[in-house]
């Protein structure tokens, strides 16, 4: 049996322990996170409060299980639209390599990547108001591009194959040799990409929540965490620091997973390790 690379069960163990605590916070936090307590006000980690107080008297570490919940929500569903959205696509122009459906799809791709997800965020903002959907949207616009370029490489890589060709020969369709034997080969490529995607996503959701386009009040988002304790830094120092060093451990652990999926699934990358 393989042994499993060092990053890809470190990035796992830090992912399972926000994971948890978003399941954890659907049915119970340490206290409320909606109600404000003036009297306990951004009070330091103690036994009652183990990560301290916000500003509005809030637990801190309810406020971060409750935000992890908002954050891996944004990103599953973003990174699904971007996958379900960019997979086909991608699986489309590399079966018509060279015609006017690779140009259009390819062209179109340029076109999103000339607009960063915040900008996009912006226009959508503009029209429809800031919400987590939105949020959510604009990441999975972002996304489909990169799901299109790792499925058409993947796919033209295999398009050459011997049985492929053989699959052609016997009379399949390209959209059929598409489903039954590009797709299942690129599956590792896509997961991979997917938890890659995953990390970026909650860094984006995080950062649209800071600049006010992300999930509105009530709702806890680590992002709005960050600015709504910037100026209180020098007051009280941990309102910043754990938001952010939650969403640093999250990114990180999701990238070494992501990393170490790529080790194990490449076997070209074993024999140069």
């Amino acid at each position: 049996m393989r042994r499993l690379p060092v990053q890809m069960t470190l990035g796992a163990a830090l992912s399972a322990v926000f994971v948890l605590a978003a399941l954890v916070s659907f049915v119970w936090t340490p206290y409320g996170v909606e109600g404000l307590a003036i009297a306990r006000r951004m009070a330091p980690p103690s036994l009652a409060h183990p990560l301290g107080t916000d500003h509005f008297g809030r637990d801190i570490l309810s406020m971060l299980m409750v935000g992890a919940r908002t954050s891996i929500a944004v990103a599953i569903v973003a990174v699904g639209i971007g996958m379900g959205l960019g997979v086909p696509l991608g699986l489309l122009a590399a079966a018509n390599r060279g015609g006017l459906i690779d140009e259009i799809v390819m062209r179109g791709n340029d076109l999103i990547f000339a607009f960063p997800s915040l900008v996009i965020a912006i226009l959508i903002t503009a029209i429809a108001g800031p919400s987590a959907f939105n949020a959510i949207l604009a990441i999975g616009i972002f996304n489909t591009p990169v799901f299109a370029r790792v499925a058409r490489g993947g796919a033209l890589s295999l398009w050459t194959l011997d049985y492929i060709l053989a699959a052609r020969v016997a009379g399949k369709g390209r959209l059929r040799i598409s489903l039954e034997h590009i797709l299942p080969n690129i599956l590792n490529l896509l997961i991979v990409q997917g938890t890659i995607q995953f990390s970026l996503g909650i860094l984006a959701e995080a950062g649209l929540s800071y600049v006010g386009l992300g999930a509105q009040p009530p709702t806890p988002s680590w992002g709005r965490m960050l600015a709504e304790s910037q100026t209180m830094v020098s007051l009280s120092p941990h309102i910043a620091i754990f938001p952010g060093l939650a969403i640093v451990l999250m990114v990180l652990g999701l990238n070494l997973l992501g990393d170490g999926l790529r080790d194990w699934t490449d076997p070209r990358l074993r024999r140069a390790r």
